[in-house]
């Protein structure tokens, strides 16, 4: 068996999902969870790909909120908590890299809503339970369980046709949240955002 076959990892508290064409495991992960309204979350830039798992899901689509932003600034997080309740979601599905993975993670926090993550880039932060948010121009850092994403799919087609700039980038990511890791308390920690 190699890993292009795939596979099913249970641990941590996240279950996580590996392979090829693994996109198409999100309907059942969400109905797994016992849901039937997911917020499907991107940035602008991967609208397209998020209203096409909307497409997809079908009726488990309650809606698609598209304006993630990378830092996770509070004012987006409060508007897409926003549109969680106005479209009557039960859970959130994030597709996209650590901007719209943060956002589940905001939107988690506030409302108690279970995410199911859908990386294209492989930088770790779908498996922390970290959670930093922006708000005038600062960046707080928080640690909490109910942060970490319920369900982690990795696509390994969603990533074939990352540019390589971007495969060293969110390498380097995955690399500075590992030490995030050892440093991060349960504690709030602020910095300045570049």
């Amino acid at each position: 068996m190699s890993l292009l076959d795939g596979f099913t990892f249970p641990g941590i508290s996240s279950r996580v999902i590996f392979g090829r064409g693994t996109l198409g495991q999100v309907g059942p992960e969400v109905a797994r969870l016992g849901h039937t309204a997911a917020l499907i979350l991107s940035t602008p830039h991967q609208a397209v790909e998020a209203r096409a798992l909307a497409a997809a899901l079908g009726p488990l689509a309650a809606g698609v909120f598209t304006d993630a932003t990378m830092h996770t600034p509070v004012e987006v997080s409060e508007a897409a908590v926003a549109a969680y309740q106005a479209a009557g979601a039960d859970c959130v599905v994030a597709v996209g890299g650590g901007s719209a993975i943060g956002l589940a993670k905001a939107i988690a926090l506030r409302t108690g809503a279970d995410q199911v993550v859908v990386p294209t880039i492989c930088a770790g932060s779908e498996m922390t339970d970290i959670l930093g948010e922006t708000a005038g121009g600062r960046k707080t850092t928080r640690r909490d369980p109910a942060i970490r994403p319920e369900v982690v799919i990795y696509d390994v087609d969603l990533t074939l046709t990352l540019p390589a700039q971007m495969t060293v980038t969110s390498a380097l990511n995955a690399i500075a949240h590992g030490v995030e890791v050892l440093y991060a308390t349960d504690g709030i920690h602020r910095c300045s955002v570049l």
